[in-house]
């Protein structure tokens, strides 16, 4: 058995990103696929985004996120 080392960044769904951005999921879905932000796929096919390449797309938006208490 092989031993692997577990990324311990936090990750977001489509719609804890779309609140941060005030859009709608299907917004954030499109943004990946235009390649304007990277998305991670779980072994169910689900995206996922890297919460520190979010809040560096916030700050250069200029947008004031929407409150943080709903991303864990």
């Amino acid at each position: 058995m092989t031993s692997r080392t577990v990324d311990a960044e936090a990750l977001l769904t489509p719609a804890e990103v779309a609140a941060l951005f005030r859009v709608d999921p299907k917004t954030v879905t499109r943004w990946a696929k235009a390649g304007k932000l990277t998305s991670l796929r779980t072994l169910g096919g689900h995206r996922r985004y890297r919460e520190s390449e979010v809040r560096g797309l916030l700050g250069q938006a200029g947008v004031t996120p929407a409150s943080t208490a709903t991303v864990a």
